[in-house]
C-alpha cells in the first residue's frame, strides 16, 4: 500500500515539511541513521550471490560512474550557465551534476522490480569514488578548488552505506528463511526512512524556500530538467543492458544525486551556503519523480506477468 500511494505521501510529506518545518528541523539529526536504516531494509532482500554476480561484471559499474559523473557533469554546467551564468547558484548547479548517486536509488530500484544487488553495487562504487572525483570535476569546470574532509566524508559514508549493506547482506545470506518471512515490509521501511528524509531535507530549508518563491521555481526547472537527462542518458544505454532489471538499475543510478555531500563539501570549503541550496531543491525534485517512475516501472511488470 506505500508503495502504491508513494507519490502521493512525497506530496503531503513535503507540504508538511513546508508548514511544520520545525519537524524536519529535528529530523535533521537524524539523516546518517535514517540513511543507514533505508539502506540496510534494501539490503535484505538480497544475498552475497547476487553481490557475487554483480561483481562479475565491471563493464556495467564502469558504464554506471562515466554516466553519473561525465555527462551529467557536463549537462548540469550547461544549465547552470543558461540559467544564472555565474555566482553562487552557477557554481551550486555544476556541483549538483558532479555529485555521486544518491544513496536512496537502490530503494526506488527495489519498488521498481528491478537488479536491487546490482543499484547496490552501483551506488557504493560510485560514493567511494566520490572524494576523488567530485573535486576534480568541480574544478575542472568552475577553477574553483574544494576542501573535502575525505576523513569525515569517508566515515559518514562507511556509516550510512558501507556498513548497513553489509550486515543487510549477511542477515540475508546466512539467515534467508526469516529474512523472507518479513520481505514485504522491508520496501514499506525503506519508503517510510525516505518521507522522513524528505522532512529532514525540507524542514532546515523551509524559510528559503518560502521566501524566495522566483529562484526556487527556477532551481526546480533546473533539478527537473537535470533529473530527467539522468533518465534520458540511462534510457540511451538500454543497448548495452539487455536485462529489464538491470536497465531499471541503471535508471535511477544516473538520475539521483547524493544531496548531503553537497553541504559537506559546501562547509568545509567556506563557499556561500547558497551554493548547497540546488542539491537540496534537487533532492525534492527526485524525491517526487523517482516514486513516479518506480511505480510505472512496477506496473508494468506487474502487467507482463
Amino acid at each position: 500500500m506505500i508503495e502504491r500511494h508513494l507519490l502521493v505521501l512525497v506530496v503531503a510529506t513535503g507540504a508538511i515539511g513546508l508548514l511544520l518545518p520545525r519537524i524536519g528541523q529535528a529530523l535533521s539529526g537524524a539523516v546518517t541513521p535514517l540513511l543507514a536504516l533505508l539502506m540496510f531494509a534494501v539490503s535484505l532482500t538480497f544475498d552475497l550471490h547476487a553481490v557475487r554476480a554483480v561483481l562479475r561484471r565491471p563493464g556495467v559499474q564502469a558504464l554506471a560512474t562515466v554516466l553519473v559523473y561525465v555527462p551529467m557533469g557536463l549537462v548540469a554546467f550547461g544549465l547552470a550557465t543558461l540559467a544564472f551564468g555565474s555566482g553562487a547558484l552557477w557554481l551550486g548547479v555544476i556541483l549538483l551534476g558532479v555529485l555521486p548517486t544518491d544513496v536512496s536509488s537502490p530503494l526506488l530500484v527495489l519498488i521498481g522490480r528491478g537488479n536491487v544487488a546490482l543499484a547496490t553495487v552501483l551506488n557504493a562504487v560510485n560514493t567511494a569514488l566520490a572524494p576523488l572525483l567530485v573535486p576534480l570535476l568541480f574544478v575542472a569546470y568552475t577553477g574553483v578548488e574544494l576542501e573535502v574532509p575525505i576523513g569525515a566524508l569517508v566515515g559518514e559514508l562507511a556509516l550510512t552505506v558501507l556498513a548497513p549493506t553489509v550486515a543487510g547482506v549477511a542477515v540475508r545470506t546466512w539467515r534467508p528463511r526469516p529474512v523472507e518471512r518479513i520481505e514485504p515490509a522491508l520496501s514499506a521501511i525503506g519508503a517510510l526512512s525516505y518521507l522522513a528524509l524528505l522532512l529532514a531535507v525540507i524542514g532546515p530549508n523551509a524559510g528559503a524556500i518560502v521566501t524566495a518563491p522566483a529562484t526556487m521555481v527556477l532551481l526546480a526547472a533546473v533539478g527537473l530538467a537535470l533529473n530527467l537527462a539522468g533518465y534520458g542518458l540511462a534510457l540511451a544505454a538500454r543497448p548495452l543492458l539487455p536485462d529489464r532489471r538491470d536497465r531499471t538499475a541503471m535508471l535511477f543510478t544516473v538520475s539521483k544525486k547524493e544531496f548531503s555531500i553537497a553541504a559537506v563539501v559546501v562547509f568545509a570549503s567556506g563557499l556561500p551556503a547558497e551554493v548547497a541550496l540546488p542539491a537540496v531543491i534537487y533532492a525534492v525534485v527526485q524525491m517526487v519523480t523517482s516514486p513516479l517512475v518506480a511505480d510505472a516501472l512496477a506496473r508494468r511488470e506487474v502487467g507482463r506477468r
